[in-house]
């Protein structure tokens, strides 16, 4: 189960982080493009205009018709171009081998390089055409350059495309009647698709350095999933170990008892009485199991459920310790106490009392005989720390870490005859925990002692 759940979060990451490549990625090609398209016109307008620019400086000098009216130098080319077109398209080409060829657009993938070559044309009214040769850097093959005249001549001014031709265009008709139209090749504007192809192989890398950091941190994720399903399968296994022994008690006192219906039940007393011992048991193990999914309820809930009482701590150590001295006479222990008056904490009375229980009866347990138990209630830094010290066994270094597990005991055989079933120290880790607290536990060849740390009132 482990094993999908990884593979399903290594690719859930992958998916997600490859579809945001893709949308960052196209929308920096969409908005490269844009821009690109955006510089050509700007170039083809910035051509037309200075090509007018040129025509009005020629016409400065005014040329009066008879009638009186002004007519400038270049309506005078335009009827020239009227006349005779051909030596106007001459013109134009004498002017190319005069400045050198220039860069030749359209009809191909030519590049543009670092700036936009243009090539600026003037149709005239009759149909003809002349090249700009003062704005153009730039120029058209023959038939490429006849087959967009044609589709121009009769367009409507403005800018757009002809894919077909592989060029960009801008249209300008002046008031004499003379169209200016400023040619740039198609791809001046695909910039982008070198471009994508670097984002595609930038975006491959990136998938493949996240895919091995994926993989890393699957495994540290999934880390607490692991732990938390291997301490689940161990709880179900102490359960069940746990519940066990006394079931297969009672259901052997309960088979004795049938195969003797004529004995009284004075005569089996002893098999009732162990069948009632095994119920306690179970009933025992039951509550505590309880109290933990509580617990562990509350901590998991969205909604906090704080407890809210005000606890007298001081009375309630005390309380437990009077209950103690008869077990601690019994076995032969010497208890000690030292606790301070007034120490208050804000919390759940019983399950205050449950964790002082637990960690006196754990402390009696095995401080063995003609033992020592001294515990301790003190402030300090605004906390309230209760310390439980026995001598007797010693806990291993190795089983220290694990004491506040569920069902774990040192006693791997089960049969230190000191009865409980793993589940106080637990116990007492969740209510100091719920408290805003900690609980820690040292042994060392003065004994074991386990210090309880709870946030004062």
């Amino acid at each position: 189960m482990l094993k999908k759940l990884r593979i399903k979060f290594i690719a859930l990451n992958m998916a997600t982080v490859a579809v945001v490549l893709v949308v960052i990625f196209s929308a920096i090609c969409v908005i490269n493009y844009q821009q690109s398209v955006a510089s050509v016109h700007e170039a083809l307008s910035n051509a037309i205009a200075f090509t007018e620019s040129k025509s009005q400086a020629a016409g400065s000098g005014e040329a009066r018709d008879a009638d009186g009216s002004a007519r400038n130098g270049e309506e005078e080319t335009t009827d020239q171009g009227q006349d005779s077109p051909d030596l106007q398209q001459d013109s134009g080409k004498s002017d190319e081998a005069r400045r050198g060829t220039p860069p030749q657009i359209g009809g191909g993938p030519a590049g543009s390089g670092p700036h936009v070559p243009v090539a600026v044309y003037r149709i005239l009214k009759s149909g003809s055409y002349a090249l700009a040769s003062s704005a153009a850097s730039a120029s058209i093959a023959d038939d490429v350059l006849e087959e967009a005249i044609i589709q121009l001549t009769n367009a409507p001014d403005g800018s757009g495309e002809l894919s077909e031709l592989g060029l960009f265009y801008e249209k300008r008709t002046s008031d004499t009647g003379i169209a200016r139209v400023a040619f740039a090749d198609i791809s001046a504007a695909s910039g982008w698709q070198t471009l994508a192809l670097t984002l595609a192989g930038v975006g491959v890398v990136a998938l493949a350095i996240f895919f091995v950091i994926s993989v890393f941190f699957s495994r540290w994720a999934l880390r607490p999933v692991k732990r938390a399903w291997e301490q689940q399968r161990q709880f179900v296994a102490d359960a069940s170990h746990e519940l066990k022994t006394p079931l297969t008690v009672i259901l052997a006192n309960t088979s004795i008892l049938m195969s003797h219906p004529e004995r009284t039940i004075a005569s089996q007393s002893q098999w009732v009485e162990s069948t009632q011992a095994e119920g306690e048991r179970m009933q025992g193990l039951v509550a505590d199991l309880l109290l933990l999914a509580r617990l562990d309820a509350e901590e998991t809930s969205v909604v906090e459920s704080k407890p809210k009482d005000r606890v007298d701590l001081s009375n309630l150590v005390e309380g437990e310790l009077l209950q103690f001295e008869s077990v601690a006479f019994e076995r032969a222990i010497e208890l000690e106490s030292d606790v301070g008056e007034g120490i208050a904490v804000q919390g759940a009375t019983e399950r205050l009392r449950r964790l002082v229980t637990t960690l006196l009866d754990n402390a009696c347990k095995y401080a063995g005989k003609d033992g020592k138990v001294r515990v301790e209630l003190h402030e300090q830094g605004g906390t309230a720390q209760l310390t439980v010290h026995n001598t007797g066994s010693l806990i291993s270094a190795e089983d220290l870490p694990h004491v506040f597990d569920r069902f774990y005991r040192a006693d791997k055989a089960r049969t230190s005859g000191t009865g409980g079933f793993g589940l106080g120290l637990s116990i007492a880790k969740e209510v100091a925990e719920e408290h805003g607290g900690t609980i820690e536990a040292k042994s060392d060849d003065e004994g074991t002692t386990f210090t309880a740390t709870l946030p004062t009132a």
